[in-house]
């Protein structure tokens, strides 16, 4: 568990291995598995999710639209500590995404010509929120209160029954307390499908939000390659923390960060990257006496076991390391862990100095957690108020504009041998030219 390792002594192939991210399960065969369900829940709509439901959570439901006691019946099995938590979380991360809105934005870029861009919301959105081996309010959080935010119309969620039939009690809430059009209970690739093409009970959404299994993410990917599906937010895989730490660093506060984002799931992983070899053998020990008490020491086995510890010869190399890795979550527990972030270029989220354990993040500080991994984060962000909109861009022109900007478009067209493109304009001209003559 947390094996240490000297990184000045590892060759390039050690370095990629002590970098290497868990390996996939079998894509293809997961892809063939999530097309037979989408193509199962497109064909028998309502009757094919209330099969799968049974058949994948082993209850057989009535109904799938949660209906309206079901929430108040939510509301009633949380505690007020808790419904006063889940509130201030969504309080904050509504401050967060507010600050968020683009202003419309008109810029003349030569007299007469002017151009503008125009933010809508996306119409119809469907949320997901994983009820596996945890159930996860804090995802319909992190969804729902930017969907209503940008002011989609239509917010739906879909999550998995217990075994029971039951939504889970926490998710319920966050999901009034958002403002979530309808909940339906039903999980997994055959909730995705449902969301993309629409049931008789579910209806279609423009746009699929949420983290999930490996099923879940393969679904969001096929029904947005089909021209009748969804998008989906993002690509993601198990979540994952690299944590950059000197012998400042408080070695219970490192080892408690690896821990809280390894207890995710057995394909997480923890990475540490630190200057003192002291740190990194009280951190491992302090791991190991941490994990005894803790109700997911089976998964935190599995996950520990693909994490490591890193020795760097100093915090610069650290940040190059992490910024080959692009990590989902970095976290700096330096001396002047400030001085450091202009230097972070690939991360989903970024975490500075020893009072700020990821998890604040993950439920209330205010960003957002839903977040690119598996390296991805070299290319994506994490999700924010702008993926719940679509920005349009308008033209105008006036007539003096046309005529002073349109032989240059005349002359860009033929340089691409598209005829009809410059008679568009060219056409345009002309009768302004004989508008001129009268």
């Amino acid at each position: 568990m947390l094996t240490i390792f000297h990184w000045a002594q590892l060759d390039s192939a050690g370095r990629r291995e002590a970098l290497a991210r868990p390996a996939a399960e079998s894509l293809a065969e997961t892809a063939a598995q999530v097309r037979a369900v989408v193509s199962d829940v497109r064909t028998r709509g309502d009757a094919a999710l209330l099969d799968l439901t049974e058949r994948f959570d082993g209850v057989r439901l009535q109904r799938l639209r949660v209906d309206k006691q079901k929430f108040a019946t939510a509301r009633a099995m949380l505690t007020e500590t808790q419904r006063a938590a889940i509130r201030r979380a969504i309080d904050n991360v509504e401050a967060f995404h507010e600050a968020q809105a683009l202003a419309p934005l008109r810029v003349e870029t030569m007299p007469g010509v002017v151009c503008e861009r125009v933010t809508r919301p996306i119409a119809a959105v469907g949320l997901y929120a994983p009820a596996g081996t945890a159930p996860l309010p804090s995802s319909v959080i992190m969804s729902a209160v930017p969907a209503r935010v940008a002011g989609c119309k239509l917010r739906i969620l879909c999550t998995p029954p217990d075994r029971n039939g039951n939504v889970n009690a926490a998710t319920l809430f966050a999901a009034e307390a958002c403002g979530v059009t309808d909940v339906y209970c039903v999980g997994g690739a055959q909730a995705i499908a449902a969301m993309a093409f629409g049931t008789e009970t579910i209806p279609s959404v423009d746009k699929i939000f949420g983290p999930g299994s490996r099923w879940v993410t393969a679904a969001k990917q096929i029904v947005a390659a089909d021209a009748a599906g969804a998008a989906f937010d993002l690509p993601a895989g198990p979540s994952e923390v690299l944590v950059i730490a000197d012998e400042t660093a408080n070695p219970q506060f490192v080892a408690a960060d690896l821990l809280a984002q390894a207890e995710h799931d057995v394909l997480s992983q923890a990475i540490l990257l630190t200057t003192s070899l002291e740190l990194a053998e009280r951190v491992r020990a302090a791991a190991a006496t941490m994990l005894g008490g803790l109700s997911r020491r089976t998964i935190l086995q599995q996950s520990l076991r693909r994490s490591r510890i890193l020795l760097v010869p100093d915090i610069a190399s650290a940040i190059e390391i992490s910024n080959h890795y692009a990590p989902e979550h970095l976290i700096i527990e330096t001396r002047d862990a400030r001085d450091w972030l202009d230097s972070v270029e690939h991360a989903g989220s970024v975490f500075l100095g020893s009072w700020t354990p990821e998890p604040m993040g993950d439920y209330c500080s205010g960003t957002n957690h839903v977040l690119p991994t598996y390296g991805y984060a070299r290319a994506y962000s994490g999700l924010s108020l702008t993926d719940f909109t679509k920005r349009m861009t308008v033209q105008e022109l006036s007539a003096s504009g046309l005529q002073a900007l349109g032989p240059t478009a005349i002359t860009l067209a033929g340089l691409e041998g598209l005829d009809a493109h410059a008679q568009a304009v060219q056409l345009r001209l002309d009768a302004l030219d004989q508008a001129q003559l009268r």
